[in-house]
């Protein structure tokens, strides 16, 4: 992340994230952690950010089995040391219950609002550099996008984006090595350099929750793409991935296109 010398190292994911052996019934899912060196500013200084990630994704309602232990158990005792409005001030604003219907037609309590997605983009972007300096033994230096699959958008043409990319790396899937001893919990996939030198990548958490995202490095130019600069332009366009679909702009409303949130 820096130039200062290391002085510990860093867990990537946070370490937090995976389930201790007490609450997944004696399974050990803290084995072969992928850690990095790092300065005290960069590890120690932001445990409060690993547990507020924690808090955020564990209970996503696609995510696994132990997603749902993690949450009744570690991130329950978490909770229980926050004061009572903390999901509410740091986690979800406007927050709300509701309950959702499972297949077997079960009712189901969740939580809803919205995310604090700056903190939560710069928890994945510290994610990130420290996964690409455990691939390549040194710091990435350029642009990361980060785009959060988890996330329900209100605005039609932003959640159209968000299906287009995660159909694009279905495609990528079979092609893409999946990293991570412990892919329940966490698994990672990373695109060779394009010809922009652009690198992909997807981060898995607790099998429901996925990160997409790209990495520009320092010298290479952000390329022009004509199908994006209509999107941002509020111009109707389609994109075709395997016979499906992806319609943007097709909105009457001119605030309501990919421009005016990209």
């Amino acid at each position: 992340m820096c130039d200062r010398e290391s002085t510990s190292r860093e867990h990537v994911p946070p370490l937090c994230l995976f389930p201790e052996a007490k609450d997944v019934k004696g399974l050990n899912f803290r084995t072969n952690l992928i850690t990095v060196p790092s300065c005290d500013e960069h590890n120690s200084k932001k445990s409060n950010d690993d547990e507020f990630l924690m808090v955020a994704i564990a209970g996503i309602v696609t995510n696994n089995d132990l997603g749902y232990m993690q949450t009744i158990t570690k991130v329950n005792r978490a909770l229980k040391r926050k004061s009572i409005d903390f999901l509410g001030k740091a986690v979800l604003k406007n927050l709300k219950v509701t309950t959702i219907k499972s297949i077997e037609g079960y009712d189901f309590p969740v939580l809803f609002g919205n995310p604090d997605r700056y903190r939560m983009v710069k928890c994945f972007e510290h994610i990130v550099y420290g996964l690409y300096f455990h691939e390549n033994k040194e710091r990435f230096k350029g642009e990361v996008k980060i785009l959060m699959g988890f996330i329900q958008h209100e605005r039609k043409d932003l959640q159209t984006f968000t299906d287009f990319i995660r159909k694009r790396f279905e495609l990528e899937d079979l092609r893409l090595d999946i990293k991570g001893n412990n892919p329940d919990v966490f698994k990672y996939q990373f695109c060779a350099p394009d010809n922009n030198g652009i690198i992909g990548f997807k981060l898995t958490f607790y099998g429901g929750t996925e990160v997409f995202g790209s990495m520009l490095p320092e010298g290479f130019e952000k390329p022009f793409d004509l199908g994006h600069a209509f999107m941002e332009k509020g111009i109707p366009i389609t994109f075709t991935l395997e016979e499906e679909e992806f319609h943007f702009n097709r909105n009457s409303d001119p605030n309501d296109n990919f421009g005016n949130d990209s």
